[in-house]
């Protein structure tokens, strides 16, 4: 099969084409190379996929003819949307850069699977979408019209697109609320990444809302086997659109979080306890049954062992071992 993965320079994205490639597929990589993080790391994971079936093209999705122009040569029969300007925190900052790649780029890939419809369109979502929601676990059949950052609104945004064109077109499409992925060639971003660095570094680690915060951490192999058992399987008639969350359905408090990485990195984090950042949630937690009765197949990798993994590659990485 021929994939598009967009956003293959990224974390998920690069993950993702590698067991693609792996499996016999023939991956078509794009990304703008964005230097909202480090570029050096991003061609790095591009080395990674160099595969006589994966062919790569710097190519911005928000340049509608560029972007058609590749697709329609291309003719993927299968589309896997991860490119996005990712970050809550980074959102209040710079909206701007999040309607052009999130709304104004979604929207040409919207155009592009009409026009050259692929057997199925998988795009990542979010678990900010759930916003507002205090009733956990969170689940698909949730209201989610609350989102509390600009970048959970567009992630929404993304939804409710996809959902008019499977309407309007046949598309198939399905999104996947992706929740806290963390492990090798993670994002900087991130907290498992601010966090490794602060506590080699023995810089204060900023802990916010005092620490009383959880997550649903997801290891990235978790994250990957979804999303290729979804992208296999589109929604069957007479549907042909459908969300869901792919989550650990397991929240891990922030300060046991911590401690885990301690663990893992064999050295104690100093603490900096800050208040609440706008835009940001108290708890995620994903139900996951809905992924589990579509695919047989839900998030389960323990954090002790994740993280264990994410920090002999961080190491290695970085040259620290």
């Amino acid at each position: 099969m021929k994939v598009l993965v967009t956003g293959a320079a990224g974390f998920i994205g690069m993950h993702c084409a590698q067991r693609l490639l792996e499996r016999g597929d023939e991956v078509l990589g794009l990304d703008n190379l964005s230097p909202y993080y480090s570029v050096e790391l991003k061609k790095d994971r591009l080395a990674q996929l160099e595969h006589p079936r994966f062919s790569f093209s710097k190519v911005d999705i928000a340049d509608a003819k560029s972007f058609q122009g590749i697709f329609e040569k291309q003719k993927p029969e299968a589309v896997l949307h991860l490119a996005a300007q990712a970050g809550v925190r980074y959102s209040l900052q710079n909206p701007a850069a999040y309607i052009e790649t999130n709304l104004v780029g979604f929207a040409n890939l919207l155009e592009c699977c009409r026009r050259q419809p692929p057997q199925h369109l998988v795009f990542a979502s979010s678990s900010s979408v759930y916003g507002a929601n205090t009733e956990l676990p969170w689940s698909e059949s949730q209201n989610v019209d609350h989102p509390v950052s600009l970048y959970a609104a567009t992630k929404k945004s993304n939804e409710l697109l996809a959902h008019v064109y499977s309407h309007l077109y046949g598309l198939h499409a399905t999104g996947l609320r992706y929740f806290t992925v963390y492990g090798p060639w993670g994002r900087p971003d991130m907290s498992p990444m601010l966090f490794a660095q602060a506590i080699v570094e023995g810089k204060p680690i900023q802990v916010f809302n005092h620490g009383d915060m959880e997550r649903d951490f997801t290891y990235i192999d978790d994250i990957v086997e979804g999303t290729l058992r979804v992208l296999d399987r589109p929604a069957p008639p007479p549907s042909r659109y459908a969300i869901y969350n792919i989550g650990n359905h397991q929240p891990v408090k922030l300060l046991d979080y911590i401690a885990a990485l301690e663990r893992a990195f064999g050295k104690k984090a100093r603490l900096e306890m800050k208040p609440m950042q706008p835009g940001d949630v108290k708890s995620t937690y994903a139900d996951t049954a809905a992924l589990r009765a579509a695919v047989g197949f839900a998030p389960s990798t323990p954090l002790e062992t994740g993280l264990a993994r994410f920090a002999e590659w961080f190491k290695s990485y970085y040259r620290l071992a």
